[in-house]
């Protein structure tokens, strides 16, 4: 592989089917493709079709025959329990196998669909693994998720059978899943044949008619064999949240996918076989089943897999512990788990605790990371922190800062710049492209890269209109931001969060990266809310450290003069409100959208994925001692 992204990015775009033709010779084939790109049926393209494969094979069996097998590839460390298990690619191969055969025994073969409602154990990747094993479709509904929720994607997804957990540990509470569970398939239209429960010891659950133990199904199995699969055949399906409060049902397909990641562990992340990465993430969303299972099982790494929380399990030092204990060489986690340590632990005192020596790189993605966060981060580790940008919908990264193909110069504040594959654009609402530095709307031309979703679930037409319709000719991303004369991607805010204060288009993002600046924040963030003059206003939430003792008022107000200072009176910032934390989803990310409809006065729903609702609470009674804008009701 050549050592130069500007080559690799150009030679991509020039030729995506001799490029990705070359990366496919990464992976094992049962049989050959008839086309490396088909664009016959959908703009969006499908990848190598008329091709066989398994993807479990890939990611397992091989590196057995490869001699291997004794290679650590599954680390589990649960900060809830104390405990530590590694599996090597031998031991995953037996239980995987094993999983499959009980998997089989149900009747479950290719093209089923199996729900996966399951905490962050190892029984999570092996259910995962054992269903591409059989060439069945997956799909991981984050564990502890609404009853609600999991009943509309077990209607939409109609699976067979259902995989889950007794229960899941969260820091000072057990939360259990059976009940749940049960209560989804009582509201759900669809009805799965038999459910598979895994009892955890801390709350073992009552079994029902429909309920089978785990480990008596897997004890007893017989081992299965990797079914060859189309390589455009569905891996998963991973329900999105939709702005018609339907989930949106993302398909991964098997070779693509196999095929993108497998060459994003070295390329971008700068791992390789053997090599130790962990993905702080969760298997229910896109990050655990690109960057905790498949990607680095695919090129033959040993993947972390960690049940807890960076912070309060025991203690902000959590994830130094974490990297040490083994060896670490690459992390991937969200900007807000960094803010939270760097809230509790600014000076990095718990880090002289560890060695890490080994430790190569920190990689951050999910939410944008202010520049703020990214040189703290930086000067407490002594390693390059790269901030890159991917979505869901795009499995592996649109932008970055590319470890194994030359990386360059590291700008705070952006996500880096597009990886091979991905023809990024910046247009405006007209779509037409803007200069250089100007906020636009982020679009990729089609084709997209393997990888990327060819559909949405049973839902071509939602597919269209959520993605193709806007540009045509491209995949709207549904952010925005901006690109630099150098060719680095900005990316600010979600289109939605581009706020139009008296005819001037202004990113939330940048306000946030201005107020991150202030010494006494720690995390923030900002949304837009009606006002009857200018249209829309800015609104700042700020979080501050925790050995700040500065009046509120003070620091709000240093806060304001700081934006007037930095963005201009052009911006409108007049109000900084001190809560105690910010609304966010479980993955890590703010939820803007609903702190500006409770500011707004708009009906709102609390969000299925917010990880504590009770904030809510806190931030209506915040927004209730300020003053909003003339004709915006109070909330609550």
């Amino acid at each position: 592989m050549p050592d130069n992204w500007e080559d690799d990015y150009r030679r991509s775009l020039a030729d995506p089917e001799q490029f990705w033709t070359a990366a496919a010779g990464g992976i094992d084939w049962h049989g050959a493709w008839n086309t490396v790109l088909d664009t016959s049926e959908s703009p969006v393209g499908r990848w190598f079709t008329g091709a066989t494969l398994n993807t479990c094979h890939n990611a397992v069996d091989r590196h057995v025959v490869a001699g291997r097998g004794e290679q650590p590839a599954l680390i589990y460390d649960s900060a809830m329990t104390g405990t530590t298990r590694i599996l090597d690619f031998a031991g995953l191969q037996n239980e995987v196998a094993r999983f499959a055969g009980a998997l089989a025994r149900f009747g479950v073969s290719r093209g089923d669909r199996v729900i996966i409602y399951m905490p962050m154990v190892p029984e999570a990747a092996i259910a995962m693994l054992a269903c591409a094993r059989l060439g069945a479709v997956h799909s991981v509904v984050f564990g502890g998720f609404a009853a609600r929720e999991l009943a509309t994607r077990i209607d939409d997804a109609q699976p067979k059978l259902i995989l889950a957990a007794s229960c899941g540990l969260e820091p000072g509470r057990v939360v259990e899943y059976k009940p749940l569970l049960d209560e989804a398939i009582a509201l759900a239209s669809h009805q799965p044949d038999a459910c598979i429960i895994l009892q955890r010891e801390q709350h073992p659950a009552s079994m029902g008619p429909r309920d089978h133990d785990w480990q008596s199904e897997a004890s007893t199995a017989e081992p299965a064999d990797c079914v060859p699969v189309a390589a455009t055949d569905p891996l998963y399906i991973l329900y999105t949240s939709g702005t018609t409060g339907q989930p949106k049902g993302i398909v991964r397909d098997n070779g693509g996918h196999a095929v993108a990641l497998h060459w994003s562990m070295q390329a971008i992340y700068g791992v390789d076989v053997g090599d130790v990465f962990w993905a702080a993430s969760d298997v229910g969303w896109v990050v655990g089943h690109s960057y905790i299972v498949y990607g680095p099982l695919l090129r033959g790494c040993a993947t972390v897999m960690f049940e807890g929380k960076p912070v309060g399990t025991p203690d902000a030092g959590t994830f130094w512990r974490v990297i040490a204990e083994h060896g670490v060489k690459a992390m991937f986690t969200a900007p807000t788990a960094f803010r939270a340590i760097r809230r509790e632990d600014s000076a990095g005192a718990l880090l002289k605790d560890y060695d890490l020596a080994h430790f190569d790189t920190l990689f951050l993605a999910g939410e944008r990371c202010d520049p703020e966060t990214l040189q703290w981060a930086r000067e407490q580790l002594q390693v390059p922190v790269i901030d890159h940008w991917w979505q869901t919908e795009t499995g592996w990264a649109i932008a970055a800062n590319p470890v194994g193909l030359g990386r360059f110069e590291i700008r705070p504040g952006s996500a880096g710049k597009p990886m091979p594959g991905w023809d990024v654009r910046f247009l405006d609402d007209g779509g037409q492209p803007v200069s250089d530095g100007e906020t636009g709307a982020i679009a990729c031309r089609l084709p997209l890269p393997p990888g990327a979703l060819p559909t949405l679930w049973n839902a071509p037409e939602r597919f269209r209109q959520s993605y193709l319709e806007r540009f045509p000719g491209y995949y709207q991303t549904g952010d925005a931001g901006y690109c630099d004369t150098d060719g680095y991607v900005y990316v600010m805010s979600r289109t939605d969060d581009v706020i139009n204060v008296a005819g001037h288009r202004l990113s939330t993002g940048a306000i946030e990266e201005v107020l991150a600046a202030h010494p006494d924040v720690a995390e923030c963030a900002v949304t837009g809310i009606r006002d009857g003059v200018k249209g829309q206003v800015p609104l700042g939430f700020l979080c501050l450290k925790a050995d700040s003792r500065r009046p509120h008022a003070d620091v709000s107000a240093e806060a304001v003069d700081l934006v007037r200072e930095r963005i201009g009176p052009v911006a409108a910032f007049k109000q900084a409100l001190v809560v105690k934390r910010l609304p966010k989803t479980r993955s890590g990310k703010v939820l803007r959208g609903t702190m500006r409809r409770m500011a707004d006065g708009e009906p709102y729903t609390t969000p299925a994925t917010i990880d504590d609702p009770a904030i809510l609470d806190e931030i209506a009674a915040a927004l209730a001692t300020i003053n909003l804008p003339a004709g915006i009701m109070r909330p609550g």
